[in-house]
């Protein structure tokens, strides 16, 4: 067990759990439980969320090779810092993560001989998603990453993609894209704040308080987080009825949400990691409401 708990450390595998969740509530959201996905698209939503597991895991790794030095401060905790595990064999598994990727997207594919393959039109829409969310995340790790605020908006996105994953997977982005939005600019402020949070160990990196101090980093996290609250609005006036069961049930679960996003920007630019943990809870009520959004 020695052996294998610095690489399952390295997967970061929650992270990686987040994301499959986040595909699986994406597609099942975009049609809705009462009309819901046949059990063929819940086993193709399953293996996409398989893949978004795995390209996660496969960016985490690649984070931690291009990261060893910041680590040494920010996150000494970690193996490779550790030295438990060598940044060339930490390369060479993140690698594998994103080949292994492919495999479940190869088993979607109209031309498999399986009774969860997807129709034409879902398919090359998950994997148009799947291909450039790949892209971005190593794009991201070897250039966006030193760019700062750019590079936080990059992680945003793909932290919303997963919702878009889902979507297309049972042939209905279109319903996600409020949740792609919401989990946007909500990602966008946390990734500020862990910015703040890492201001100390970032050498040779332009993030946003290192560049142009905390009071304007605290001030970009407000806004991202007004601009998350203000969206969430947005199902209840346009496709989910606000009085059933759908529309209760999502609205209750994202007041819930909303409050907590409010609290996790209320005292910046201090208790930095408090407010970074504060995030993460209102991520999971969000996540909450768009379960809640599908029970029409």
């Amino acid at each position: 067990m020695s052996g294998v708990t610095p690489w399952f450390r390295l997967l970061r595998p929650v992270n990686g759990f987040i994301s499959l969740i986040g595909t699986v509530v994406g597609g099942i959201s975009a049609t809705g439980i009462y009309g819901t996905p046949l059990p063929s698209e819940l086993a193709a939503l399953l293996l996409a969320g398989t893949a978004t597991f795995l390209v996660t895991g496969g960016g985490n790794v690649l984070n931690d090779c291009l990261d060893v030095e910041g680590d040494r401060v920010n996150h000494p905790e970690r193996p490779l810092p550790r030295g438990e595990i060598s940044r060339e064999a930490a390369r060479r598994f993140a690698l594998l993560l994103f080949l292994l990727s492919a495999l479940p997207i190869v088993l979607i594919s109209p031309v498999t001989p399986t009774p969860f393959h997807l129709a034409l039109v879902p398919f090359l829409l998950t994997l148009v998603v799947w291909v450039s969310s790949a892209l971005l995340l190593v794009a991201y790790e070897y250039r966006g990453k030193a760019m700062g605020l750019p590079g936080n908006a990059l992680v945003a996105y793909l932290t919303g993609a997963v919702f878009l994953f889902g979507g297309s997977v049972v042939g209905n982005p279109w319903t996600t894209l409020p949740w792609l939005l919401m989990a946007f600019f909500a990602t966008l402020s946390r990734e500020i704040v862990k910015d703040m949070e890492d201001a100390g160990g970032d050498d040779g990196r332009a993030t946003l308080p290192r560049e142009h101090g905390m009071a304007t980093a605290a001030l970009a996290a407000r806004v991202s987080v007004a601009c998350a609250i203000g969206l969430s609005i947005f199902p209840l006036v346009t496709w989910l009825p606000p009085v059933s069961v759908a529309g209760i049930a999502y609205l209750g679960a994202v007041l819930v949400s909303d409050v907590t996003f409010v609290l996790s920007i209320r005292w910046l630019p201090e208790r930095l990691h408090r407010e970074q943990g504060l995030s993460k809870l209102a991520m999971v009520f969000a996540l909450v409401a768009f379960v809640g959004s599908s029970l029409r």
